[in-house]
């Protein structure tokens, strides 16, 4: 049975069955607060967003979406299927970037990748489907299943910013890998999405800012290697500090 988290009190259950799977979340609870309901366009103009968002700040993505989003009215795979590379790349988009969109548009216009009906398909065979098109990655899937669809067992376990929080809240030695954070959340299924808002909400509490989701060992698209960092966490201050500026 697939569980949703797409409305508020979806998410106090689901926070409720988790703390109630694992007694470790309720200091995070207590501490931190209740996250809030992050969620995001679904269909390819969600997908879209998540691709371009990715190894940038968030001021940048959002004024790169902007710009995609008037380039291409609507934003949808047509629209995508359509335009010229070189457009593309006037509006900010990377050339791995425009690679996954267009076989993403691709994959939708030749019926092999039906985005809404991922809305009610079991999150491990949405993911499966998701991954099979270039340039989508475990953690560009996870994202988009959660935040876009809100399949309740959706868990980023790439994403710095949750394993950082998890190193935080459970004290561990050192952050764990994408590896490691799997078993780590097998005890919290059905309800690892509620986990990863739990995470990212604390993450914000610890370090009093917010991280840009990454994937660790991310990939530009998921397909051309980045450092591995937490894209904005510093202030910007900091940032411009060490740039020398």
């Amino acid at each position: 049975m697939s569980h949703f988290i797409r409305t508020e009190a979806d998410l106090d259950a689901a926070i409720a069955a988790l703390i109630k799977a694992d007694k470790r979340f309720a200091p995070a609870f207590a501490l931190a607060g209740r996250p809030p309901l992050r969620k995001r366009a679904d269909g390819f103009a969600g997908l879209a967003s998540i691709v371009v968002s990715q190894q940038l700040s968030t001021a940048s993505a959002k004024a790169i979406l902007g710009r995609l989003e008037a380039a291409l009215d609507p934003l949808d795979h047509g629209a995508m299927l359509r335009a010229r590379a070189a457009t593309l790349a006037r509006v900010g988009l990377s050339a791995p970037k425009i690679k996954t969109l267009k076989a993403v548009a691709k994959a939708i216009d030749r019926g092999e990748l039906d985005l809404p009906a991922f809305a009610e398909m079991p999150a491990d065979d949405a993911h499966a489907t998701l991954t099979a098109v270039h340039g989508i990655g475990p953690w560009t899937a996870d994202i988009y299943l959660l935040a876009c669809l809100g399949h309740a067992d959706a868990w980023p376990a790439g994403d710095l910013a949750l394993q950082e929080s998890a190193r935080l809240l459970f004290k561990l030695k050192a952050r764990p890998t994408t590896k490691e954070m799997q078993p780590l959340a097998e005890p919290w299924r059905p309800w690892r999405g509620a986990a990863a808002y739990m995470l990212w909400t604390y993450y914000r509490h610890a370090k009093q800012r917010d991280g840009a989701p990454v994937a660790a060992g991310a990939k530009t698209a998921d397909s051309k290697p980045v450092d591995r960092k937490i894209v904005n966490a510093r202030p910007a201050n900091a940032r411009a500090k060490k740039a020398g500026r």
